[in-house]
């Protein structure tokens, strides 16, 4: 590819280009929102599998087929069985913080083989289970893998691509999960289908898969510069950063990494600095935007949607294949996310989103209403009635997965100093496995109690959050990392939040150093 010079806030230029190497380690590192895709997409489909049921959950088994009366939006509430889905989230936000540690002191690369390793034993364990604890167990196991995973890909991402490409290239991590759940959808249409009812051991199981390819992956990257300068390898990050940006001249931006890395070292306590005031944005954004991810309720109906369909009146087989027709929809989405986020830049596509995914949750909040009632019978549905059901289902998920879903790792991926780096990573990592665990933990139940209003609750999430983003998120786009705090100090609110030395650059000056990144 031909040298491209990307201008940073200051107005010096930086010169690289995106090289092969690059593309293919960030491809390969971002394999590893596989293992997390295909979590969430084959949990949903193993639950609404009558044997899988029968053996492990015999009280739902009877509710869903009839031997026990109950109200339709009440079929799949058991505590047992969001249990069985959610305490992955809860292991995964404890290993968060181990991963931290690793990261920053062992490399990103290591942690990754790390999660991919135990993510391996977690899906043999479950493939093998012959009762809920072994289940429980193993789903716990691949909550430690993904926290590993999650907290260290998109750093490694951010950290290994040119600026001009940063949210392009980091937004494949958010691809490789839309990836990984519509593989499990698949794979759970199909599974099912398997006489003798075992098809569920192949669907968990299949976790391997992705396991494996994330833990040999590992081991063919190189380090990155900052992590290899974090650990006092200043030379081999020189050469890592010549063959990375392909070219000879590094030293300008070899001094900007070596500089950020001396005032890391200076922080003896990451998570104590955190509450330092001059990083109260960043600790805003940690915290609220993993949280709000969560609350538009997106992983619920990923992790939850053949349970879903099924609730509203699809057969067993026709619930799967819904999930995958959803699950198309969301890599799709995905795609189109990944060709405009350093375009149009990241608050376009938050409000964008955001608005679509209110009005979406209100429509399906109308139709399952209309006909379902609260006692949830809708007797005999219309086929018309279930596609426009299943329209509106992925017009929702469409606007997450180029608004909510990528950005949501994407932006805190690249807001961090390097001194708070890891440590503001696994607050990210952590609040979302936190409100991943507790949205999963409530939705049958809530669905039960709430019924179709149920999607209006979160629908006050995200008219929530949009009008945060409108209010309080800078745009990022085209920024240098190490360079971030200018577009605080630029920002109206968080200005006065930023030490006095950190000079503000005009916000023609800003964006037109921004713009002209793009144009050389």
């Amino acid at each position: 590819m031909p040298a491209v010079v990307i201008a940073s806030a200051r107005g010096k230029e930086l010169p690289g280009r995106l090289t092969g190497f690059v593309v293919m380690a960030c491809l390969i590192a971002a394999s590893g929102g596989l293992i997390f895709g295909y979590d969430i997409g084959i949990s949903g489909g193993v639950t609404s599998m009558a044997p899988f049921l029968e053996k492990f959950f015999p009280a739902v088994f009877k509710k869903e087929e009839g031997e026990v009366t109950t109200n339709q939006y009440c079929k799949f509430n058991s505590q047992m069985l969001t249990l069985f889905t959610s305490s992955l989230y809860l292991a995964a936000l404890v290993a968060s913080f181990f991963a931290s540690w690793v990261t920053r002191s062992l490399g990103r690369k290591l942690s990754m083989f790390f999660g991919g390793m135990i993510f391996f034993s977690g899906a043999a364990v479950n493939a093998a289970a012959t009762n809920v604890m072994m289940l429980i167990i193993g789903r716990m196991l691949l909550g430690v893998g993904i926290g590993f995973a999650n907290q260290s890909v998109p750093l490694y991402v951010s950290e290994m691509a040119p600026y001009k490409y940063r949210g392009a290239l980091n937004n494949i991590f958010q691809l490789s999960i839309t990836i990984g759940v519509l593989a499990a959808n698949v794979l759970n249409y199909f599974f099912a289908e398997i006489a003798g009812g075992w098809g569920w051991r192949l669907s968990l199981g299949g976790a391997m898969v992705p396991a494996l390819i994330i833990m040999l992956g590992s081991c063919a990257l190189t380090e990155t510069p900052n992590s290899l300068i974090e650990r006092g390898h200043e030379e081999k990050a020189r050469e890592k950063l010549k063959k990375i940006r392909g070219i000879e001249n590094v030293e300008e931006e070899l001094a900007d990494l070596i500089a950020a890395s001396e005032a890391s070292k200076k922080v003896k306590h990451p998570w104590i600095n955190l509450l330092r005031r001059k990083y109260r944005p960043h600790l805003v954004m940690a915290i609220l935007i993993p949280a709000f991810q969560q609350l538009t309720g997106m992983n619920v109906i990923m992790f939850y949607a053949p349970v879903l369909f099924k609730t509203i009146g699809f057969g067993s087989s026709a619930s799967l294949f819904s999930a995958v027709i959803t699950g198309g929809f969301n890599c799709v989405a995905t795609l189109i996310s990944i060709s405009l986020v350093d375009r149009k830049g990241r608050r376009k596509l938050f409000l964008s989103g955001g608005t679509i995914l209110l009005l979406a949750q209100i429509a399906i909040s109308i139709f399952i209403g209309i006909k379902f009632g609260v006692n949830g019978n809708p007797g005999e549905l219309p086929k018309w009635y279930a596609y426009t059901v299943v329209g509106m289902i992925c017009c929702f998920v469409s606007a997450f997965a180029w608004s909510w879903g990528p950005l949501g790792w994407l932006v805190p991926s690249e807001i961090f100093p390097l001194e708070i780096r890891s440590a503001a990573m696994s607050v990210t990592v952590s609040v979302n496995m936190l409100f991943t665990f507790a949205v999963a933990q409530i939705f049958l139940p809530l669905m039960c109690a709430v019924k179709f209003g149920l999607f209006l609750c979160f629908g006050v999430f995200v008219a929530l959050m949009t009008w945060f983003i409108y209010k309080f998120l800078p745009e990022t786009k085209g920024v240098p990392i190490e360079e971030m705090a200018l577009v605080w100090k630029n920002h109206k609110t968080w200005g006065k939040y930023m030490p006095a030395d950190e000079v503000a650059v005009p916000e023609k000056e800003l964006e037109a150093a921004i713009v002209s990144g793009w144009q050389a």
